[in-house]
């Protein structure tokens, strides 16, 4: 966590549980869940043979970059966002999977589902993690925060067949740091009380907003851990990192963090994208992988209950130029026919011809409720239905079970997916 080593002994251990007793949890509203090595440990839910072994998800190309690994992996210095390349020459002996988007995204919903049936202050962070503030359940559950806290973990474990480890705090902050420290398959209770003893023997790169540059001006000055931070006058962090950055440490470095759940975030887009690891020319190929992406895409929309109305694609070529173009529907959609032979008409009408090295598909102008009839003078129901019975069976079953026809071919070479992700206001 920085340059001053490990953690004082027993620091953690003084926010366990101890002879089934969690520490005082009076005022302990927020709750940070995080599943760890999310990616990861769903592939071994489906293939529990790798277990014991080494997994690394990501893109398998040359240009590809590790979404996830397990926890084995990291042994060996394997990390998120690291090239492929590198994490092959780090653990030779892993076993590099491509990522399942499909399936994280059921997944996920199947989570989030089991954190609003215990309090509806749910603002997810990512696709594994979130906050709850479970203020309002404690009297109406007749329960504890800790209590909660240990509900979902086995909620969790028990439907999903996955760990998530959780922090228990009276603030954000505090909830957020305490379930990192818990992982993996763990969970910590920080005070109200305690906070500052919990905090203030964290290196200065555990709080929120200190990069590694600004570790290193912070290290250069004798600041090396949050208890330095919170014992520097203000006016001198301020000439130091200026004034909104130090007045944001200081208070996080005394425990202050007034910041509230923010529930039901609204999302703006939802999309996917590929890189190859070789650039492409042919359009019937990129066709296909728009149909790819199309479904990923439109599969999301439906596991979250929205539609949306504007269909975008990017195109990035070999130099690096890259264009977006788009077209809005006359009514919203959850219907990858009609998102895919839009994205192709773009990609023919608006798309100059050269070298492909990415490309992606994205909706926006998202909402929720019904839409109306498909533009391609073709029933809705009927394609809405079967995409539906698909996502049921791929869940079950796993993402290659029900495919279109024209994927069942030969993929071309890639880099890696990007994770479909809500862009946030």
């Amino acid at each position: 966590m920085g340059r001053s080593g490990d953690l004082p002994r027993g620091l953690v251990e003084r926010f366990k549980a101890r002879d089934g007793e969690w520490p005082d949890d009076t005022g302990c509203t927020m709750l940070h869940a995080d599943m760890d090595a999310f990616y990861a440990s769903v592939e071994i839910r489906r293939r529990p043979e790798l277990r014991e072994r080494p997994v690394i998800v990501g893109g398998v190309g040359a240009r590809g970059v590790v979404s996830a690994a397990n926890y084995i992996a990291r042994t060996f210095g394997v990390r998120s966002a690291m090239p492929t390349g590198q994490a092959r020459r780090l653990c030779p002996q892993a076993v590099f999977l491509p990522p399942s988007f499909e399936l994280y995204q059921e997944v996920s919903s199947g989570v989030l589902a089991i954190f609003r049936d215990l309090t509806p202050m749910v603002e997810p962070l990512s696709l594994d993690e979130a906050f709850l503030d479970v203020s309002g359940s404690l009297r109406r559950l007749r329960t504890t925060p800790a209590a909660l806290g240990a509900e979902i973990r086995r909620r969790v474990q028990e439907e999903f067949g996955i760990t998530c480890s959780v922090g228990v705090g009276p603030t954000k902050f505090v909830a957020k740091l305490a379930s990192g420290l818990a992982k993996p398959d763990g969970m910590l209770v920080v005070p109200r009380d305690q906070v500052t003893e919990f905090l203030h023997p964290l290196p200065v790169s555990a709080l929120w907003g200190v990069g590694k540059k600004t570790a290193e001006r912070l290290f250069d000055v004798g600041l090396e851990t949050v208890a330095d931070v919170a014992a520097t006058p203000l006016p001198r962090l301020k000439r130091m990192l200026g004034v909104a950055l130090s007045e944001h440490l200081h208070a996080l470095a005394n425990g202050h963090d007034s910041r509230a759940v923010v529930a039901e975030t609204a999302e703006k887009s939802v999309g996917a994208e590929e890189t190859f690891e070789i650039d492409h020319y042919d359009r019937d190929l990129l066709k296909r992988e728009l149909l790819r992406l199309s479904e990923r895409t439109v599969a999301t929309l439906r596991a979250r209950g929205l539609r949306g109305r504007t269909v975008s694609i990017k195109v990035r070529y070999a130099d690096f130029t890259t264009i977006t173009r788009s077209r809005t529907l006359p009514v919203p959609t959850d219907v990858t026919r009609e998102v895919y032979q839009t994205a192709c008409k773009l990609l023919d009408e608006q798309v100059p011809p050269g070298a492909v090295r990415l490309i992606g598909v994205r909706m926006e102008q998202l909402g929720q409720g019904e839409g109306g009839q498909l533009l391609l003078d073709t029933p809705e129901q009927g394609w809405r239905e079967a995409e539906q019975a698909a996502d049921k069976a791929r869940s079950k079953f796993g993402t290659a079970a029900v495919r279109p026809a024209a994927l069942l071919g030969a993929r071309p070479e890639r880099a890696g997916a990007t994770e479909p992700k809500p862009a946030k206001s």
